[in-house]
């Protein structure tokens, strides 16, 4: 493990004060990487009222019209790319492909939710002899958006994108500890929107809490942690106000007994763990393996990671693999590792390091493997949220669902199989809101299918077309066929038939 530096400004820690949110760069833990100003209670007030008295106008503003007005903020986000990246980078650590790898997927999130959104908001009406039944979908008003550090940009998009679709404004609250590139991101696209209908507030607890708790937000959406979700949905519940929480997860990986071993899928199986060093909610965090192929696996998983997993400084060329975002995301994750070799598990360092690259000066934590480790460890039962994995053998399926079930949290889960109905029929039995096949994590989502947990997870969904209703409520118009004209008529107070 390598040494974990200090904590305080110096180190990287995000420091709100005089007004500001600094952000140091988690790579090079003395170096400032920029500035966002800290709303307080009263600026957020007065952005919340604005963005309402500009939410009926734009709801009013017909769906192709609102579509076409993202697609062309989309296009003007575009030509920053580049920098923007680069920026993402030195805020939160991520490697420099992966940030433009997201930037790019939620620009692209973006205009597929402006060519979808149209038809799934579109009225539906029904004529018949039971009556005339019109449903509509009409938007909440002021969105609030909590957003993470670990993919600020697309995680901050799947919510601004639908929820502007839909007619709604939006003040995004982003993560102190990566405020900078999505402030960029926000100032651009709303530059290219007519006014007010998006806002970014940046700060702490206290700018958290004052617009959660804000009388004219009509809906919070919030990404992160169980502990933060109780108070953003705490907060809400003062207003009434409806969530929708996307939280942690504890994916387990059942690699079942004729799971392809070969090179290409145990690349992306090491990948699955360990992109943006394993801070990811749908990362794989529990690896089941028959033990008749241990010493089969651990040959194959360890000769993949030699060849994608590099650690290294974020822009650094063929680095794979940066530092976690503070020191004390890299005390935990090196506390979880002692504490399984303490319980008699091993560790197995995993990868190489990039030799331009100064360990010491940033948050670095070597990826590794753990073997040997009891079921009841706090790496297997916890979600670690870091550059760790462990494996875990079983002789039989038949307390392998059990297994994998155990434990509050129900994000994502895989099963790897040659035989995709099999696979198919155990991912039936899953706890998850999302179980992948034959691949983990990134690599397995689709623009079209809904992700979310189940469990303690969170509620709601994002992506697909359950995306785009989220942002609304549906309303209906009815006249049922006994009271329309030539009607057969019914007693004052009938049920409906």
């Amino acid at each position: 493990m390598s040494p974990v530096p200090l904590s305080g400004p110096e180190s990287g820690e995000t420091v709100p004060g005089g007004g500001q949110v600094a952000r140091y760069n988690p790579a090079r833990v003395y170096e400032l990487v920029g500035t966002v100003p800290a709303a307080s209670p009263e600026q957020v007030d007065r952005l919340v009222q604005a963005a309402d008295a500009a939410q009926r106008p734009w709801a009013a503003t017909p769906a192709h019209e609102r579509a076409a007005l993202l697609r062309a903020a989309a296009d003007t986000v575009e030509p920053h790319l580049p920098t923007l990246a680069e920026l993402l980078a030195r805020e939160s650590g991520k490697v420099l492909a992966d940030c433009r790898g997201e930037i790019g997927f939620a620009l692209t999130f973006l205009r597929w939710v402006a060519d979808r959104a149209p038809g799934v908001l579109a009225d539906t009406e029904v004529d018949d002899t039971a009556g005339r039944l019109l449903q509509r979908r009409r938007p909440y008003g002021v969105v609030a958006a909590i957003t993470p550090w670990n993919a600020p940009i697309i995680l901050s998009l799947l919510k601004i994108g639908p929820a502007l679709a839909a007619g709604n404004t939006v003040v995004v609250k982003p993560s102190p500890l990566a405020p900078l590139t999505i402030d960029r991101v926000v100032r651009l696209l709303a530059g290219a929107l007519p006014p007010d209908l998006l806002h970014a507030v940046h700060g702490g607890t206290e700018a958290g809490a004052a617009l959660v708790g804000h009388p004219l937000v009509r809906k919070v959406a919030f990404t992160g942690g169980d502990r933060a979700a109780r108070h953003v949905a705490a907060t809400a519940a003062t207003q009434t106000t409806p969530t929708v929480l996307e939280l942690g997860g504890n994916d387990p990986v059942l690699l079942l007994g004729d799971a392809d071993l070969s090179p290409e899928p145990m690349r992306r199986l090491v990948m699955a763990s360990f992109a943006t060093s394993g801070q990811v909610c749908m990362a794989a965090k529990r690896l089941y393996l028959p033990e008749s192929r241990r010493e089969e696996f651990l040959d194959a998983y360890l000769d993949a990671a030699r060849e994608v997993l590099c650690l290294g400084d974020p822009l650094a060329d063929g680095v794979s693999m940066g530092p976690v975002v503070s020191a004390e995301a890299a005390a935990r994750v090196n506390g979880l590792v002692e504490n399984a070799v303490a319980r008699g598990g091993g560790a197995l360092p995993l990868g190489r390091v990039d030799p331009g690259t100064d360990l010491r000066a940033g948050h670095f934590v070597t990826p590794t493997l753990l073997v040997g480790v009891p079921e009841d460890a706090p790496v297997v039962t916890e979600e670690q949220f870091g550059p760790t994995v462990p494996l875990l053998l079983y002789r039989d399926e038949s307390d392998l669902v059990a297994r994998a079930n155990a434990g509050e949290l129900g994000l994502g889960a895989s099963v790897w199989s040659a035989d995709e109905e099999r696979a198919f029929a155990l991912a039936r039995r899953l706890e998850a809101g999302f179980v992948f096949v034959n691949t983990h994590n990134r690599t397995g989502m689709s623009l079209r299918a809904p992700f979310g947990g189940v469990k303690r997870s969170g509620y709601g969904r994002e992506y697909g077309d359950e995306g785009i209703t989220e942002y609304t409520q549906t309303c209906v118009v009815h006249a049922p066929a006994a009271f329309r004209s030539g009607g057969a008529g019914a007693a004052a107070n009938a049920y409906p038939a």
